[in-house]
C-alpha cells in the first residue's frame, strides 16, 4: 500500500481526509505540507461543489461528526510537529486544506493565530498556506487572518457567471464582481489560483453535454484582466490531476497551460503552471 493509501480514508475514487491533522504529503504547488482540515473528517462542507473536487460532491459526503475544535486543532497540530521535529523532518509548509472551504470554520482566525504561533515555536522557517474559494473574504475577521498567513491562495477559475455556475456550483450568492473587489483588497497579499480544464459534463437535459472548457480566449482574455486588476503577488494554475466526481472532465494539455502561464508572466506577474 502506497504512503498515500495510509494517510487518506478514499471512499471509491474521492479522497476524504483526516481531520483536524493530516500527512505530510507532498504538494505540487507548494513541497512537503502538513495539511490541516477544519472540516469533519467523515464527510464535506463546502460553499463551492466543484465537478472536479477530489473530495467528491458535497451531496455525496453529507458529515455526521462535527468540526475540530479550535483546541482539538492546537493540540493535534502541535503533536504532530513534536514528532516530526523528532524524526527530523520539518514540513515546508503548513497549509488549510481538506473536506471543504476552511474559511467557514467559525474560529478561523483563532485557529490561524494557534498555528502561526506553533509554527514560530517549531518550525519557524515553514510557510503557513490557506487553500481557499474566497467566498468569505468579504468577513473582516477571514480577510485580516488571511492577511497573517504566508501564501493566501484563492480559487478564481473564470470571471464567467454561467461557468462558475456551472462548473464550481456555489452553495449560495456568489457574485464573482465582488469576489474581485476582495480580491484587491488584499493589496497584493494574495495568490491567485485557478484551474483549466477541458471536457463536457451532462447537461439538464438528457442526452445534452454542455462544454467545461475554460482554455480558449473567451474564457483566458477577460480572466487575464480581472487578474492585472487584482495585482496578485504570483498566480497558480493547474489542471485535473485525480479522477473527478464528475465523468466527462479531461486535463488541459500542458501546452495551454504553458501559454497561460507566459501570458500572466508577459503582464508583469510571477506565475507557475502545474500539469
Amino acid at each position: 500500500m502506497s504512503q498515500k493509501s495510509t494517510i487518506f480514508a478514499a471512499i471509491m475514487s474521492t479522497i476524504i481526509y483526516p481531520s483536524p491533522v493530516f500527512g505530510p504529503v507532498h504538494s505540487r504547488r507548494l513541497g512537503i505540507s502538513l495539511g490541516i482540515n477544519l472540516m469533519p473528517a467523515d464527510g464535506k462542507v463546502c460553499t463551492f461543489n466543484c465537478i472536479y473536487c477530489e473530495c467528491g460532491l458535497n451531496e455525496d459526503h453529507r458529515p455526521t461528526l462535527p468540526r475540530p475544535t479550535r483546541e482539538q486543532v492546537a493540540e493535534r497540530l502541535e503533536a504532530k510537529l513534536q514528532e516530526m521535529a523528532a524524526e527530523g523532518q520539518l514540513p515546508d509548509v503548513l497549509t488549510f486544506a481538506g473536506n471543504g472551504e476552511p474559511t467557514c470554520h467559525p474560529h478561523f482566525a483563532e485557529i490561524i493565530d494557534d498555528t502561526i504561533r506553533l509554527r514560530d515555536q517549531y518550525c519557524p522557517e515553514a510557510k503557513v498556506s490557506v487553500l481557499s474559494n474566497a467566498t468569505m473574504i468579504h468577513r473582516q475577521a477571514v480577510h485580516d487572518a488571511l492577511m497573517r498567513v504566508d501564501n493566501n491562495i484563492l480559487k478564481l477559475d473564470t470571471v464567467d457567471p454561467l461557468y462558475i455556475n456551472k462548473v464550481d456550483c456555489p452553495t449560495g450568492a456568489y457574485d464573482v464582481d465582488a469576489v474581485i473587489e476582495g480580491m484587491k483588497a488584499f493589496k497584493g497579499h494574495v495568490i491567485v489560483q485557478t484551474m483549466f480544464m477541458k471536457g463536457e459534463k451532462e447537461g439538464r437535459r438528457e442526452g445534452e453535454k454542455e462544454s467545461v472548457d475554460n482554455t480558449g480566449e473567451e474564457f483566458v482574455g477577460p480572466w487575464l484582466e480581472a487578474v492585472k486588476e487584482i495585482g496578485p503577488q504570483q498566480v497558480m494554475i493547474y489542471t485535473i490531476d485525480r479522477e473527478t466526481p464528475t465523468k466527462g472532465l479531461l486535463k488541459a494539455t500542458q501546452e495551454q497551460l504553458d501559454q497561460i502561464r507566459d501570458r500572466v508572466i508577459a503582464a508583469g506577474i510571477p506565475c507557475t503552471a502545474s500539469y
